[in-house]
């Protein structure tokens, strides 16, 4: 069969039957243009500084507001939805934590193979189509994307909330030259609440929807590749790799988040019962052990030492 077999409302319904076969959670689609609305809100964060030392924010303004400009031909923009959260997790009070998406595999390399996986798929059935796929490695305002085609709402948080899933989710990307019928947004369901933005540890929610990036834990210890300022010692709340409180607090999670069926997203038994002392006495080699396929390596052995010795001293203060 050839594309002129199809409309773009039957590509839409393959695809996104199709993405459910690879594990993917939920599919929806835009119109491949000109983010309008978000060049002014860009603009004013970098020029706030609320990027901190994310000096790449900077780069490739245009390309980051117009998906057309990554893919010759674009069309459609293609958000989907993966589910990372594990039971098998332990929150014990005083021990030093890591964010959910963590634990298990790199989602780079676990998502990017399923997505070429379902190009690949997509492509064979409906005939020539130019297309690329993203994880959190190109210049794709991601959550504007899965706000404008209804994947879920901006919560106040600025993380994508859908309403019967919460937000424990990666979002990733397909681009295509072609068109499929796109999906549109859907309501705002946060009302009065406010519970993010009270429980983050650094206040760097400052005001609903608006979110001061330098101020965010997992900024400071995962982006921030200097000495944490000190302005947040005793504020880190044993978090030593990325944050969920934000999350956490969310009555959507509480209520509706679910957890992973893929196997690489599991955490380790090791890395489940590690106890603050094993945190506190962290070599090399069982760094190199524990995280050689995580997101964790990113900050390598120094910079995950220097989150653990940073958070620790907030009993110092006490």
């Amino acid at each position: 069969m050839t594309q002129a077999d199809f409309t773009s409302d039957s590509r839409a319904k393959l695809l996104k039957n199709m993405s459910l076969r690879y594990g993917f959670a939920s599919c929806r689609i835009s119109k491949a243009e000109f983010l309008s609305s978000e060049a002014p809100r860009l603009e004013q964060w970098l020029k706030d500084g609320q990027h901190g030392k994310m000096a790449y924010m900077e780069n490739y303004f245009d390309k980051r507001l117009d998906p057309r400009l990554l893919v010759d031909g674009a069309r459609s923009l293609v958000t989907l939805v993966f589910h990372y959260q594990s039971t098998e997790i332990k929150n014990e009070p005083d021990n030093f934590k890591i964010s959910k998406y963590a634990y298990g595999e790199d989602y780079h390399q676990v998502l990017k193979e399923k997505l070429k996986a379902l190009l690949e798929e997509f492509q064979s059935a409906i005939g020539e189509v130019e297309g690329r796929v993203f994880v959190d490695s190109a210049p794709v305002l991601e959550k504007a994307w899965a706000a404008k085609n209804g994947t879920g709402w901006v919560g106040k948080h600025t993380n994508i909330i859908h309403p019967k899933m919460g937000s424990f989710y990666f979002l990733c990307e397909m681009i295509l030259s072609v068109d499929l019928q796109p999906d549109g947004p859907i309501a705002d369901h946060c009302g009065t609440c406010t519970r993010c933005i009270d429980a983050c540890p650094t206040e760097a929610i400052i005001a609903p929807f608006q979110l001061d990036g330098s101020k965010c834990i997992s900024y400071l210890t995962i982006e921030l590749k200097e000495a944490i300022p000190t302005d947040f010692q005793g504020k880190m709340d044993n978090w030593i790799f990325g944050c969920d409180v934000c999350q956490d607090v969310c009555p959507w999670n509480k209520k509706f988040s679910l957890t992973t069926d893929e196997p690489r997203f599991f955490p380790s038994p090791e890395l489940v019962e590690f106890t603050r002392a094993d945190w506190l006495e962290l070599t090399g080699e069982v760094f190199s052990r524990l995280f050689s396929k995580s997101p964790v390596k990113r900050t390598k052995f120094k910079g995950l030492t220097r989150n653990i010795g940073f958070a620790a001293k907030k009993n110092e203060l006490q």
